[in-house]
């Protein structure tokens, strides 16, 4: 889909809530076409949340939602189409063999046979699986795991990636790969929104850095926009995402700690 002006993800006044737990507090979020969105924030901040209500996984109490110029309570199966979703513990079928797991995969986004065939091998070899595609998923590591996943995410050519902690059990190769891939997809114009604890990565790779705290939107900008939010001159993502979330006091804690 061609932007058109708007947004590739568009939240306005999204809310959810547990019983007596906010997960999301009335968020706005607009996410650019082609843009790498970093969501950080401490464990419970709303960030697995988020994604699973842009996903449609999880429906909010409040607010609206829009995925690529679709409505997600609408037709959620018309965003799930175009979203490729990586949660943070991916959940795959552990009874088939890797290569059983990616051509079912294939089937369900209608890819042809041919075409999907020459993806699944060239995803194999650049990942190191390729000798190890006819093994039970249940014998894989976590990081073969995590490809496994990765490389399903990425074989229907999804115009937004939902990344939760993507490079997590990669060894470094391997996540260098997945780092370049997104380079070059955001040139192409996929749009990415990447939950992760890995701050230099953040830093690295992202456009822009939305901060979540308690399910709030603390924070949302590029580095040079954070560092004057959080009066932190010079200074790099770590420092700025503990001032902003007021867990600075890391130095008294490793103290207390020591006695």
């Amino acid at each position: 889909m061609v932007s058109t002006g708007e947004p590739a993800v568009k939240l306005r006044n999204v809310a959810k809530r547990y019983v007596d737990i906010v997960a999301v507090d009335y968020i706005d979020l607009d996410v650019k076409y082609g843009e790498i969105l970093g969501l950080l924030g401490p464990n419970g901040s709303g960030k697995s949340t988020t994604l699973k209500i842009i996903l449609g996984l999880i429906k909010p109490d409040s607010g609206s939602v829009n995925v690529l110029g679709i409505n997600a309570e609408d037709d959620p199966v018309a965003v799930k189409r175009q979203v490729g979703y990586v949660p943070e513990t991916p959940r795959l079928y552990e009874f088939l063999t890797g290569l059983e797991y990616l051509d079912f995969v294939g089937d369900i986004y209608g890819i042809t046979v041919s075409e999907k065939k020459a993806r699944i091998e060239e995803y194999l070899e650049a990942l190191e699986l390729e000798e190890r595609e006819g093994d039970m998923i249940s014998s894989y590591s976590q990081g073969m795991k995590q490809k496994t996943a990765l490389i399903s995410v990425f074989l229907h050519k999804p115009k937004l990636l939902l990344l939760d902690e993507p490079l997590s059990g990669l060894d470094p190769r391997s996540a260098r790969i997945v780092k370049d891939l997104l380079r070059e997809l955001k040139s192409q114009g996929v749009t990415t929104i990447l939950s992760t604890h890995i701050l230099e990565i953040a830093q690295a790779m992202c456009d822009r850095i939305a901060i979540m705290y308690e399910g709030r939107l603390l924070a949302l900008g590029n580095m040079k926009e954070l560092r004057q939010k959080a009066r932190l001159p010079g200074s790099d993502l770590e420092d700025i995402f503990l001032k902003l979330t007021g867990t600075e006091d890391v130095r008294e804690v490793v103290e207390a700690l020591l006695k």
